[in-house]
């Protein structure tokens, strides 16, 4: 099924709400319209916990690039019962795309953009037009690429990105994760902060943002599914 953009005035009424309620007033007002996008990375738990306090049969989508770390693949699996998350959908390259291009497991090594658009960009593409809004766990404290990001993110689609986390800074993730008593994922512990894939993952070193160790050495900065803001 194929939903049409957002009118112009649910549009302005999204920009309108208090950011403490957008969430909220998102899943009631455009149910069946709006699913998120999460990584089950060092931070997601927050983000999927205010969801699933609302409303855990909201469709929830995870790129699976068939490069993850085994941990994050439990994480998500273990978080998603916690959480009682009920509509978790799995979207990864097909078995003849990933043989077609990248069949030496090596795509990455010399085109890492090239990779990401397969492993991520591509099959996210083909979810993307049965949404009117996509719910983020970006933030503006993340990194600098990320520091002009809005509440309320249009898309050259007519879709729109809602990003409700997007003014916590770390204390406010780290408070919210001890309040929820909510599970971590395995690699927090051994200083990563921000979790890909794992040739492309790295821990962080004392005073790089939490991004650092994303492409490490690279000018990439994202993978793709979403512009630097």
């Amino acid at each position: 099924m194929q939903y049409m953009p957002l009118l112009q005035t649910e549009l302005d009424h999204l920009r309108q709400i208090p950011e403490e309620r957008v969430l909220k007033e998102t899943l009631g007002l455009l149910r069946g319209r709006v699913a998120v996008i999460s990584s089950f990375g060092a931070e997601s738990a927050v983000l999927l916990d205010l969801v699933a306090q609302i409303d855990p049969s909201v469709p929830v989508f995870f790129l699976d690039t068939k490069r993850h770390f085994p941990e994050t693949l439990d994480y998500r699996d273990r978080l998603s019962r916690r959480l009682g998350l009920s509509d978790v959908r799995s979207l990864a390259p097909t078995p003849k795309a990933l043989q077609d291009r990248d069949p030496q497991d090596q795509l990455a090594d010399f085109d890492p953009d090239a990779c990401c658009a397969l492993r991520k960009v591509e099959p996210l593409d083909l979810m993307l037009p049965d949404f009117d809004v996509w719910i983020t766990g970006r933030k503006r404290s993340q990194s600098a690429t990320r520091a002009a990001l809005p509440l309320v993110d249009p898309q050259p689609d007519g879709s729109v990105k809602l990003n409700p986390l997007a003014g916590w800074g770390p204390e406010k993730i780290e408070a919210q994760m001890q309040r929820r008593d909510l599970p971590r994922h395995p690699l927090v512990a051994k200083g990563y902060t921000s979790i890909g894939c794992a040739p492309c993952t790295r821990a962080v070193k004392d005073g790089e943002d939490g991004r650092a160790g994303r492409w490490a050495g690279l000018a990439k900065t994202e993978c793709g599914i979403h512009r630097p803001a």
